[in-house]
């Protein structure tokens, strides 16, 4: 599985400022529906769902909320790059300015926890971070992101 599987281009976004968690759940549910042309409210509500199970920001500036949806073909991503961090209740209590939000269909099973480790992985690495801070063109943060790369040794 790779990242350019998951994420199109046109999910990738840049914003300056965002206001509030549930703010940050709209624009992905909204940018969601525009690349993957589904229910941009039932993204919405599958996020705030899963949240309320616990915190999805995992440290480091770094959130992945995700969702399982009904009727969705397959898992897809979308990934926002905050100007301004935002604070969202994170393990570390750091706001955040680097999120990828995950959709995946109710019945992905397996598929959905490794799309997710796929990303958490990538996510981690100090270095691809260092770099979607110092960009702000939704292209180069793309590139970045579904970048080529050699996996980790374990």
């Amino acid at each position: 599985m790779e990242l350019s599987k998951l994420l199109h281009p046109q999910a990738v976004r840049v914003v300056s400022q965002m206001t509030s968690k549930k703010r940050l759940f709209q624009e992905l549910g909204e940018v969601a529906a525009q690349a993957y042309k589904f229910n941009a409210s039932v993204a919405i509500d599958g996020l705030q769902e899963r949240e309320s199970l616990g915190p999805t920001g995992v440290g480091h500036g770094i959130a992945l909320p995700h969702a399982r949806l009904e009727d969705l073909p397959g898992i897809v991503g979308v990934f926002i790059r905050l100007e301004k961090p935002l604070d969202y209740d994170s393990v570390d209590r750091q706001p955040v300015d680097l999120i990828f939000g995950l959709f995946a269909p109710k019945d992905s099973g397996v598929e959905h926890l490794k799309a997710l480790a796929l990303v958490s992985r990538t996510m981690r690495d100090a270095g691809i971070c260092a770099k979607l801070r110092a960009n702000t063109d939704p292209a180069k943060l793309y590139a970045i992101l579904t970048e080529s790369r050699a996996p980790a040794a374990a």
